[in-house]
């Protein structure tokens, strides 16, 4: 026998799975850049940037002191991005990107193993000021 609650819940259920699809793998960082990105031209006409971001959390401790930590985080940009990095962005720029997961692995010269995760960024906001040129 059909019940109207049956429709609704299938749909908020059909909604809520589209929404965690989409939000699957997704970063969203905003942060200070650590140096002008690194930028390669590749050989069919695209570029690279690779630059990392500084994010910061303060908290007070038990003591009452404020702590501050800071996380490094690699990123890569591709195309108009990667564009976009190389002539907007400078050491100690704002931004706020947008970009999944990648998980990384190489072997070391010494024959060793080794993991890296980086961002690879699809959306770049300059914030703050604008830059002197």
């Amino acid at each position: 026998m059909y019940h109207p609650c049956l429709a609704y819940q299938y749909q908020a259920v059909h909604t809520i799975k589209k929404i965690m699809y989409a939000l699957k793998n997704k970063v969203q960082l905003i942060g200070h850049l650590g140096n002008v990105p690194e930028i390669k031209q590749l050989s069919d006409n695209k570029k690279m940037a690779r630059f990392s971001i500084a994010t910061s959390e303060s908290y007070r401790n038990a003591k009452g002191e404020k702590i501050t930590e800071t996380q490094w985080h690699s990123l890569v940009a591709w195309g108009k991005v990667a564009e976009i990095a190389e002539k907007y962005l400078q050491k100690g720029s704002e931004v706020a990107i947008e970009g999944k997961l990648v998980n990384k692995n190489y072997t070391d010269k010494e024959g060793i193993k080794r993991y890296s995760i980086e961002i690879q960024v699809n959306e770049l906001l300059l914030l703050g000021s604008k830059q002197k040129a």
